[in-house]
């Protein structure tokens, strides 16, 4: 089997995805205990590094690296700030592609990488990661595309190691109109679970900021963007729809019971199985739980572009 390192990892969205493309995954590394905590309790032969990244000096080989450094500065729902440190994490990305020395990587991130204002800080990126030796590409793909219950844009750099002569192509979207599946709806991912599932959703009144956006969708779409927030996460259909009354005032068109997604149906939107396992731990409190599975990324949607990479493993 193709082992594999995986950088900024969280609790194992794209962990989840190499893994079932038939990759071994013998190293992971986070900040958070608790995505540690939840990471090992699906995978559990992976050694799982916990602490900053750029304490980490050595690594194991491995043919493949990925990695998920956070950005909020670019991210639709962070601070936007480009300048912040959290921003960078792609050069200690970059330090251990040059240690490992892997035939190809994925990086994903979020898709406001690719606004002009900052387009500059993805061009350096790829500067970075060709000068390190890797043909490199990207692309911005929606996981609605490839069977994921939720709309989720984000964009993925992949490189193969130029000694290898080969070229990576994305993956075509697979679900769609006039594709080869139907898109994956709320109905068919959560539909099954339970309607009120006490202890398990943010409960607190819906505040202002909340309300002025429209945060509905229904049984038959797909999801919104499920968010790391729980304040922020989107409406579970069962709430009534949402109805415009002025610029960011909308409210509910009437005054059944209304709840948002919990924390276990965010993470079948966001394609995780159904036997995917949340432990009881000290650092897993209700906000963190929503935390993990908001910052994960969606692991069909990583499995799609890992088993696109051309057969250089042998």
């Amino acid at each position: 089997m193709v082992k594999a390192i995986s950088l900024f990892s969280g609790c194992g969205g794209s962990d989840a995805g190499i893994v079932a493309a038939g990759f071994d995954v013998v190293m992971a590394n986070d900040l958070l205990p608790y995505a540690r905590d939840v990471y090992l309790a699906n995978h559990p032969s992976t050694d799982y590094v916990l602490g900053d990244v750029a304490n980490i000096k050595s690594f194991p080989a491995a043919e493949l690296l990925v990695g998920c450094y956070p950005c909020q500065g670019f991210s639709q729902g962070g601070v936007r700030d480009p300048s912040r440190k959290i921003n960078k994490l792609y050069l200690e990305f970059a330090r251990a592609l040059r240690a490992i020395r892997p035939k190809a990587f994925i990086v994903e991130n979020v898709s406001g990488m690719a606004r002009a204002n900052y387009h500059h800080l993805l061009d350096h990126q790829l500067r970075v990661f060709r000068s390190a030796g890797y043909r490199v590409t990207a692309d911005i793909l929606n996981s609605a595309d490839y069977g994921v219950a939720q709309e989720r844009r984000r964009i993925f750099i992949v490189g193969i190691r130029g000694d290898l002569n080969e070229k990576f192509v994305f993956p075509a979207p697979t679900h769609g109109d006039e594709r080869h599946h139907a898109r994956t709806t709320i109905q068919d991912a959560i539909g099954n679970m339970p309607e009120w599932p006490e202890g398990e959703f943010y409960a607190r009144e819906f505040h202002w900021y909340y309300l002025s956006r429209d945060r509905y969708k229904s049984w038959n779409d797909v999801s919104r963007t499920i968010v790391a927030n729980p304040r922020h996460m989107p409406l579970h259909p069962m709430s009534p729809p949402m109805v415009k009354y002025a610029h960011n005032d909308w409210r509910f068109s009437h005054d059944g019971p209304a709840r948002r997604f919990s924390y276990r149906e965010a993470a079948r939107l966001q394609g995780f199985r159904k036997d995917f396992v949340f432990p009881d731990t000290e650092s897993g409190s209700l906000d963190m739980r929503y935390k993990v599975v908001g910052n994960a990324v969606p692991p069909p949607l990583f499995e799609a572009v890992a088993r696109a990479l051309p057969a250089v493993w042998d």
